[in-house]
């Protein structure tokens, strides 16, 4: 039986309550401060109700704002329901924003009380349920290196790295920004026989062309102006660990040709070296292009393709994964709530129709951005439009999504999301694009698509 504390120092209000309730919850009763935080304490209850005129200030309400306080910051889940006089609305507010679930006006109807408490306590169980689902899905997303999913596509995925982990063969993962290629290649690694060894991801696109092959395959000692000493580079790094090359589809052609020496007989050259290196690395690459048309228009070797995609991982869009969006929400809603300190109970329902109505161009990277920030400017219990960095307006429009077709919904939840953006960054490119979680080349695109002036 659910328990309710009923704190009063009103004995004929105690009685009528206890009676009202008995049947339904287990009751107990409290008269001070005192007695209150003890019982509070020990039993644990789910609901309290509170009358704020306790003694020895019967008149006033110090001591019932001291329990308030109390009750709140041991127990934040706790639904404290405040019962005030008709001419104390004000001190009804003040208790709200202090924490309080709900408040209640004298004299007491017990039907419409009774009503109010089984909505707190119906309440109290939703968000338990909830953080117990929190709970389970973080722990099936640390089995999956930090990947959770729920759609058929997603699963596959997993399936597919679970049967090439303990493999050497080469992996290729493709997938637009955002959509967790650095993810997927650190799942395989951690699943891995070379688990126990080094993960060495570089962005091939990150690092200047002149740099690259450096970076790489490292140097040797006066190979160029400025080697002044001999240097490992990624290749060695990875030594009996596993090598991830991000946006493969970005090294110049002379790198393919030695990647896929590498690949056909696993020694390397360092720049200024004449001798062959033996290393022991297991590539996983990773593109965002088509590289099928990569290849088409010779930008990419056809004999590496074959090489370095023995197997193929291809994940799909955000958009492209249902109610995803929803729960991947609420994972990153719970831990970055936690490292904020907020108690942060879920999202307004219009916050849930943006969501699951923006296109998210950015991928997973964007929703984790978008959500955190929300996070950091929420004032409320719960997240709101605003919060998230929509404007209201477009909240309202979506809300009408049955007029228009979805792409055409898509579409202006885009272009709004994107003119914020740049609104705020006044028209810097790079700070944009971070800001939306995506690369630079992307946010060119959607200001391309939409006619969005951008000089």
């Amino acid at each position: 039986m659910e328990t309710i504390l009923i704190i009063d120092d009103t004995e004929e209000i105690k009685t009528q309550l206890k009676w009202g309730m008995g049947s339904d919850y287990a009751v107990f009763l409290a008269g001070n401060y005192a007695e209150a935080l003890a019982i509070f304490r020990k039993q644990k209850p789910k609901v309290v109700t509170l009358d704020l005129g306790l003694p020895p200030d019967e008149e006033g309400t110090t001591e019932g704002f001291r329990c308030l306080e109390t009750m709140v910051k041991e127990s934040p889940d706790t639904k404290v329901i405040v019962i005030t006089g008709n001419d104390q609305r004000q001190t009804a507010l003040r208790a709200v924003q202090s924490g309080a679930y709900d408040f209640y006006q004298k004299p007491i109807d017990l039907k419409e009380l009774k009503v109010i408490v089984q909505r707190a306590f119906h309440l109290s169980n939703l968000e338990r349920e909830n953080r117990s689902l929190h709970g389970e899905l973080e722990e099936k997303a640390g089995e999956t290196g930090g990947m959770f999913s729920q759609c058929p596509a997603m699963q596959d995925v997993f399936a597919t790295i679970r049967k090439i982990a303990s493999s050497e063969a080469s992996v290729l993962i493709i997938g637009e920004s955002g959509t967790g290629k650095e993810l997927v290649a650190r799942s395989i690694h951690a699943k891995s026989l070379r688990k126990g060894h080094t993960f060495v991801p570089i962005n091939c696109g990150a690092i200047p062309e002149n740099l690259l092959e450096s970076e790489l395959f490292g140097h040797e000692k006066g190979a160029f102006t400025g080697a002044q000493s001999q240097v490992q580079g990624k290749f060695e790094f990875a030594h009996e660990g596993t090598l991830f090359l991000d946006e493969i589809a970005e090294l110049p052609g002379n790198l393919q040709v030695k990647l896929l020496r590498f690949l056909q007989d696993k020694t390397i050259q360092r720049v200024g070296g004449r001798e062959d290196i033996a290393v022991n690395a297991r590539i996983i690459a990773a593109t965002n292009i088509d590289i099928a048309k990569a290849m088409q228009d010779g930008k990419f070797r056809e004999d590496l393709y074959y090489r370095i995609g023995v197997i193929t991982i291809t994940l799909p869009a955000l958009r492209e994964r249902g109610d995803d969006v929803v729960v991947l929400s609420n994972l990153f809603l719970g831990r970055f709530s936690r490292e904020a300190g907020k108690n942060l109970k879920g999202f307004a329902p219009e916050s849930l129709e943006v969501l699951r109505s923006h296109p998210w161009p950015g991928n997973v990277r964007e929703l984790e951005n978008v959500i955190h920030r929300a996070v950091i400017m929420s004032e409320g219990a719960l997240i709101t439009p605003e919060d998230l960095g929509f404007a209201e307006p477009t909240a309202k429009q979506l809300g009408k999504a049955d007029a228009v077709t979805l792409k055409e919904v898509r579409d202006r939840a885009e272009r709004e999301r994107v003119l914020s953006a740049m609104d705020k960054y006044q028209g810097n490119i790079a700070k944009t694009a971070e800001e939306l979680g995506i690369s630079r080349p992307t946010l060119y695109d959607l200001l391309k698509k939409h006619k969005i002036s951008y000089a």
